[in-house]
């Protein structure tokens, strides 16, 4: 049977990919938050996951305002990088798993999720970067098949952190359902707190994403409880990217342990920051670490 082994969560924002490609790592701004997958890639390289569930959100290269899906899930053999703006270097492409991805497809469509399905999808730096941190060297020989899948956090009505939490939950389910013997990790990616425009362009709340880095692991209720609105005004208008560290951590239906994890801001106006989780065998509740 399937799997899920572990969680980890990160920041994606474009000015990583730069740092990477510009060979940043080692300086003063960059090290440590660089340094932070020093644990993630020894846990990597123990644990050798054979499949990636990615939760992101897209950035306007498959979805625009004008077609927003709530929740999208890739069931592509392939999905292709492409530059959505940003000038980051594009990546090669990125094995799929078919058989998951329509298992997880007709699952969560019978847990009453309507979804998008995706039998083609380009894939932006929300998914690309956290593959890459997580493999630096591997040269695009990518050691896990992936499975994408998007959250709307741009288009209001937003999803609800409850409806994440339990879209998570939902993902576990599958997962566990799924007959090959597979080791599975799912990442979430995004956040923490920032604005990008307006009057509260450059925001970080520190305390806030402490909270949240606190919460995911010992508490995750806390989080699942908070408001849309309550989300937008501690953290920002983007760092309603917390959904995707929600259901991250729902899917993790284990004896959850923090590996490692860092807070590092600021980061390209970001609080950045990495988590990684161990998922054991025995089921938890709602707000049990």
């Amino acid at each position: 049977m399937a799997r899920i082994i572990g969680g980890l969560t990160t920041s994606h924002v474009p000015s990583i990919a730069g740092a990477m490609a510009r060979g940043e790592e080692r300086t003063p701004y960059w090290k440590p938050f660089f340094d932070a997958f020093t644990p993630v890639h020894e846990w990597l390289n123990r644990e050798r996951p054979d499949v990636a569930i990615v939760i992101y959100n897209d950035h306007g290269l498959n979805f625009f305002l004008d077609k927003m899906p709530t929740f999208s899930v890739g069931a592509a053999a392939r999905y292709d990088n492409a530059d959505e703006g940003w000038g980051i270097p594009i990546l090669p492409s990125f094995e799929g798993d078919v058989d998951l991805s329509w298992h997880l497809i007709e699952h969560l469509v019978a847990d009453e999720f309507d979804l998008t399905i995706c039998q083609e999808m380009l894939v932006d730096h929300a998914f690309t970067l956290p593959i890459k941190l997580m493999y630096p060297d591997s040269g695009g020989q990518w050691p896990v098949r992936t499975i994408p899948i998007t959250i709307n956090s741009i288009q209001h009505p937003l999803p609800s952190a409850m409806r994440c939490w339990k879209l998570g939950q939902a993902i576990g389910r599958a997962v566990n359902s799924f007959p090959k013997d597979m080791k599975v990790v799912v990442v979430g990616t995004g956040g923490l707190s920032h604005q990008l425009d307006g009057e509260r362009a450059g925001l970080i709340n520190k305390a806030f994403d402490l909270f949240c880095m606190e919460k995911i692991v010992s508490d995750p209720a806390a989080l699942a409880a908070l408001s849309n609105r309550e989300i937008i005004e501690r953290a920002g208008s983007q760092g309603v990217e917390l959904m995707t560290w929600i259901t991250m951590r729902g899917a993790l239906n284990g004896d959850v342990r923090k590996v490692t994890s860092l807070y590092h801001a600021p980061i390209s106006n970001t609080g950045g920051a990495v988590m990684l989780l161990s998922n054991g065998s025995q089921s938890v509740s709602l707000a049990a670490e």
